[in-house]
């Protein structure tokens, strides 16, 4: 307990009173000898940068509460099929507690960090978080920095993934119905796709992806016009209604 507390740069009293907050896990044990790892240093460390940021302690046990109950990174972000080339080009971000903190300050939370954590969002590996996608972190830091709140910017990314479901569906049954069916067909009879079809699955897909990309972003970028043309319609009518 003193090296690690030594190496952390604390007091052994402050180690003893963030074992009895169970901020620290508890150490393994070998008869009276209990031995301490760099897991415990980097938690230590992580208190210790929350704490220069302001965090109070009892918001410190609620992140490292969320921290230690997130699910493996595998579970939350899947396997991906060796047949079918990844259709999405994100990249995935990794960050420290106290690099989260950055990017949201207060908003970090227990509550903001499990839904995150069951959207998919974020997931725990080790002692870091990982992010799905470096533009919807991107995205949601910008938000949260022009004022809105980060449970409803999650809350608009659990309503935005529902809807891109509905989107996704509607092209996999294009792509199911007039690009794989006869690959599918053999499939059930048991005859698996050789080299040469699976090579040209994947360069379908690959000429597919920026197309459906591009179908979405066109609807969407129409329909904001229209929501907004509607919008300011609306509100000049109302101005006109009062003025008279």
């Amino acid at each position: 307990m003193a090296d690690l507390a030594r190496e952390a740069g604390i007091t052994v009293r402050t180690l003893r009173f963030y074992r009895e907050r169970k901020l620290i896990p508890p150490p393994r044990r070998e008869g009276r000898i209990a031995w301490y790892n760099d897991h415990h240093l980097a938690r230590l460390r992580t208190i210790g940068a929350l704490l220069e940021r302001g965090h109070t302690l009892g918001g410190i046990a609620e992140l490292l509460s969320a921290f230690d109950t997130g699910r493996d990174v595998g579970e939350l972000l899947g396997l991906e099929n060796p047949l079918v080339p990844p259709w999405s080009e994100e990249t995935r971000v990794r960050l420290s507690p106290e690099e989260l903190a950055d990017h949201f300050s207060e908003d970090i939370t227990a509550e903001n960090l499990t839904t995150s954590l069951d959207i998919g969002y974020l997931a725990v590996d080790g002692d870091e978080f990982v992010h799905i996608s470096r533009r919807l972190l991107d995205a949601s830091t910008e938000l949260v920095g022009q004022g809105i709140p980060l449970a409803a910017v999650l809350e608009a990314g659990r309503q935005v993934r529902i809807h891109a479901d509905a989107l996704a569906d509607v092209f996999a049954t294009l792509i199911r119905t007039h690009v794989l069916s006869d690959v599918l067909a053999r499939a059930s009879a048991g005859e698996a796709p050789g080299p040469h079809e699976a090579d040209r699955i994947a360069e379908t897909f690959e000429k597919l992806r920026p197309l459906t990309k591009g179908v979405v972003e066109a609807e969407l970028s129409m329909a904001v016009d229209r929501r907004v043309r509607a919008e300011l319609a609306q509100w000049l009518r109302e101005q006109g209604q009062e003025g008279t």
